[in-house]
């Protein structure tokens, strides 16, 4: 599709037609295709923001990062924030505190999710800690248990004292459902603590903490 045909579609009121003009613009080289995708930003449809996010987050430029910027931190459809979170990660590190900023600022689960993921692809230790934290304080019980997950990936995989503490002291929770993430976390973790307080769990009131805690047991 040719750039004139892009800038009509884009501005057509059927939003597949903008959606397709959106996509056309990956054969256009960042110089391009960027200054047009950050025009659209705020389309009304949010199918068409999301794409918008998507593509800009292909392309290393400062105008991008700023257009995804805004999007994460303004969009009114948390679909399009959560997109704008994973696309603004492939910066790389410049991104790390834009994540953690908006994690601790924006409530929605989806969001949050999305940027624990992202943050735990990039591996990057104290600031998954830092969010996890303040995952488990909200009350959305997703972002609490994804919160135990991560912590338990980087308790295992990277040998991480703060992450395995963090879940040796959740043992108790009142909460079954967060147990059960715990003792599943814990299972993966090769150290005595973790072992210890694993055998614990396999006496646990609920059974389904037990089976979680059991495991490979079984």
């Amino acid at each position: 599709m040719d750039i004139d045909q892009i800038k009509a579609d884009l501005e057509n009121s059927d939003f597949q037609f903008r959606l397709k003009a959106c996509l056309a613009l990956r054969e256009y080289p960042t110089e391009v295709s960027v200054p047009i995708l950050a025009q659209h930003t705020q389309d009304p449809e949010f199918l068409v923001r999301t794409c918008v996010a998507r593509e800009l987050g292909e392309h290393k430029a400062p105008e991008s990062f700023a257009a995804l910027l805004a999007m994460m931190q303004h969009d009114n459809t948390p679909n399009v924030r959560a997109e704008a979170a994973n696309a603004i990660s492939l910066a790389g590190p410049e991104s790390i505190p834009h994540l953690v900023a908006t994690f601790l600022e924006d409530e929605n689960w989806l969001v949050r999710r999305s940027i624990l993921a992202t943050l735990l692809d990039m591996e990057c230790l104290p600031e998954i800690i830092e969010i996890c934290d303040q995952g488990l304080k909200g009350e959305d019980m997703s972002v609490q248990e994804a919160s135990i997950n991560a912590l338990g990936v980087i308790a295992a995989s990277h040998g991480s004292k703060a992450a395995l503490s963090r879940l040796l002291e959740m043992s108790e929770l009142t909460n079954v459902h967060l147990r059960i993430r715990v003792a599943s976390a814990l299972r993966n973790i090769d150290d005595p603590e973790a072992k210890r307080v694993l055998s614990q769990m396999m006496l646990d009131p609920d059974p389904r903490v037990e089976l979680a805690a059991m495991g490979d047991l079984l």
